[in-house]
């Protein structure tokens, strides 16, 4: 089992998606999550994928790509970390946005595309070592753990997952 990373081993501002995560096993609570996120993002509809709930705030589908996004970064960054320390660039989640475009892409191929990139991930993750685990490394300016990158992975999702149901009434 993974144990819960030391708030020295993220930014601060990391800390919210690190304390959304249980102290349960986390790689259960992963799987868990691409089930029922696949579930919830599989059965809206195109239109429903369209809605933001204010002007100038993401649709449904540009959160989700927002997620694949940050779940294929964290991913890296935590197997990059996990080979060895190395310095890693921030990246701006509105740049990412703005720049990919889903206008013909269904919400149920965003759906599948989270499915497989987080059963991707998972394959990793099961492969790292207890010593793999703890190597660190700085991306955007700030010290991280391997681990660390792994409950954030999970965190991420449930961020978004409270505001989808708080704001778009989903979920």
């Amino acid at each position: 089992m993974i144990s819960k990373p030391n708030a020295d081993e993220y930014s601060p501002f990391a800390a919210g998606y690190v304390g959304l995560v249980p102290d349960e096993n986390v790689i259960e609570k992963l799987e868990q999550l691409m089930t029922s996120s696949y579930q919830l993002f599989s059965n809206l509809t195109d239109e429903q994928a369209a809605y933001a709930y204010a002007p100038g705030k993401w649709t449904v589908k540009q959160a989700l790509g927002h997620m694949i996004d940050t779940e294929r970064t964290f991913a890296y960054r935590a197997m990059v970390f996990s080979r060895n320390y190395i310095e890693l660039p921030g990246f701006d989640q509105d740049i990412y946005v703005e720049n990919n475009d889903l206008t013909n892409v269904s919400i149920k191929d965003l759906a599948e595309e989270f499915k497989a990139t987080r059963l991707s991930n998972l394959y990793m993750i099961k492969t790292l070592s207890g010593e793999q685990l703890l190597r660190d490394g700085i991306a955007s300016k700030a010290r991280f753990t391997v681990r660390a990158f792994i409950y954030m992975l999970a965190g991420h999702e449930l961020h978004h997952l409270n505001i989808f149901r708080e704001r778009y009434n989903i979920g």
